[in-house]
């Protein structure tokens, strides 16, 4: 038994390795019209081979016929490319510096709009949000956040999170600098914390894909941290391009610590505002 498996896994990773998810992108994009070939290739090896897994998978061909034929393994798979390290103030140092060199420049605005692009199940958005509320301008705020699949959109909406993940978020919030306690922005109930209604007030959550969709408002701020890595060079050149038309001048744009405007060429079009926390502003 053990040696029929292991036979298994090698033959899989023969099969990913040749290429042969390409039929199986091309039918899911004229099956379900989810463009999925412009991303990186080497993560999305990696993220179908923990999907077929997860659904007891052996083979691409098996991959292929599953997701083509039950709508709902299309949307576990759309769930598992959604899906990230999501967290609450992740990356405190970033969050810590914007609160001390881009909301002053806020506060200038009479009114802001931020997007969050591939919000996945909204911890981020929360983050800016108490982050907003405590530098008095939540009220002059609206906070667009988006992603490609309408289940985690609904997490993301309910803001339902374990208790066990919110004593993480407690250490990440005091050290970006959060000035309250945090324990008055949720409710917990049973073994889950809600987030307060007040923080989701000015909040729109809305599906967006990234790969296929325009611009739908002008932005002063852009969020869309560890999601370009998952794209090839033309789609990130692509996206990038989007967030240039959807911010207004000298509007800041916060990517991943891995991910910068020069992969795409867009120095020109963007200053560095923070090396080590890829937060750029407009500048063309």
């Amino acid at each position: 038994m053990k040696a029929s498996r292991a036979g298994i896994v090698e033959a899989e990773s023969r099969e990913i390795a040749a290429g042969d998810i390409g039929p199986a992108l091309e039918g899911i994009w004229d099956r379900y019209g989810y463009d999925f070939r412009d991303y990186d290739r080497p993560s999305l090896e990696r993220r179908i081979k923990a999907f077929m897994n997860t659904e007891g998978l052996s083979s691409l061909s098996g991959f292929e016929e599953r997701i083509l034929s039950a709508r709902d393994c299309m949307q576990r798979f759309l769930m598992t490319m959604s899906a990230g390290a999501a967290s609450m103030f992740r990356d405190p140092e970033f969050h810590s510096f914007f609160r001390r060199d881009i909301i002053p420049v806020l506060r200038t605005y009479p009114f802001i709009r931020i997007w969050h692009a591939g919000c996945s199940t909204g911890q981020e958005v929360y983050s800016m949000a108490i982050m907003l509320a405590e530098e008095g301008l939540y009220d002059r705020c609206r906070i667009y956040a988006t992603d490609l699949d309408e289940s985690v959109l609904g997490q993301a909406r309910d803001g339902v999170y374990s208790l066990g993940a919110m004593r993480k978020y407690t250490r990440n919030y005091r050290l970006a600098g959060g000035n309250g306690r945090f324990s008055d922005y949720y409710a917990t109930k049973y073994n889950s914390a809600i987030i307060d209604a007040a923080l989701r007030k000015n909040i729109v959550f809305g599906r967006h894909n990234l790969v296929s969709d325009g611009s739908f408002n002008e932005f002063q701020v852009v969020f869309c941290r560890n999601v370009l890595v998952l794209f090839n060079a033309r789609l990130q050149a692509r996206v990038l391009g989007l967030f240039h038309d959807s911010l207004a001048m000298f509007g800041y744009l916060g990517l991943g610590s891995r991910e910068r405007v020069s992969l795409a060429g867009f120095e020109g079009r963007f200053r560095e505002m923070d090396v080590k926390h890829r937060l750029y502003r407009k500048v063309a």
